[in-house]
């Protein structure tokens, strides 16, 4: 599976051995990482960052550990708008698959029990990184869509909004109390500003917005 040459995998474990392994596979499969011995550390790294990732990546999760436990630091992620760009995936022992399992169906991508298989670990950090930058490519579409609706004016935000609820130009121009041709010209621009050709074109813009 080809990678973005930035991707990146954090790894937050407070077992050294554990954080070393982990890089040593990830570099020997031509993957960055970044390692973490609490989720205190990770926080405190977050905290530093002025804005979301805008590369791929996906965090590796120790479910149990001293201090803040990874659960702890999964129910702080979910809080966030951007946890679809970063990936969750648990490592967890038998004894805490159970929570894992629950973490999946909240929005975790996916856990490993340890011990793991190397090639299936691997195998499920690519799949994480791949939706990571599916997720960035959406966002990167969506404050696009954003910048051209911020671009409009009113009066095309309001032909816009009644051609999108499939109103003919005359019904328009009776709505708005203007005539057909400036109708024209308005639903002409609205169309050129958001980059579309048609009606429907338009329609689906604004669901991705």
């Amino acid at each position: 599976m080809t990678q973005h040459p930035d991707a990146r995998v954090f790894i937050v474990d407070d077992d050294a051995g554990v954080r070393d392994a982990l890089g040593w596979l990830l570099r020997t499969r031509r993957l960055l990482s970044e390692g973490y011995d609490s989720a205190e550390a990770f926080l405190a790294e977050m905290a530093s960052w002025h804005q979301p990732p805008a590369t791929p990546c996906c965090l590796l999760l120790d479910v149990r550990m001293g201090g803040m436990s990874g659960l702890a630091l999964f129910e702080h992620l979910l809080t966030l708008p951007w946890l679809p760009v970063m990936p969750v995936i648990f490592l967890s022992g038998h004894a805490d698959v159970p929570t894992a399992v629950d973490a999946v169906k909240r929005g975790a991508f996916d856990f490993c029990e340890k011990p793991f298989s190397d090639n299936a670990l691997v195998d499920r950090i690519e799949q994480a990184l791949a939706q990571s930058a599916q997720a960035l490519a959406q966002r990167r579409v969506q404050d696009e869509i954003r910048q051209r609706l911020d671009s409009l004016t009113d009066r095309e935000r309001d032909v816009m909004r009644l051609v999108v609820e499939g109103l003919p130009n005359k019904l328009v121009a009776d709505q708005l109390n203007i005539s057909v041709r400036t109708v024209e010209v308005h639903r002409s621009r609205v169309f050129d500003k958001m980059g579309v050709k048609s009606a429907v074109e338009l329609a689906n813009a604004l669901r991705q917005a």
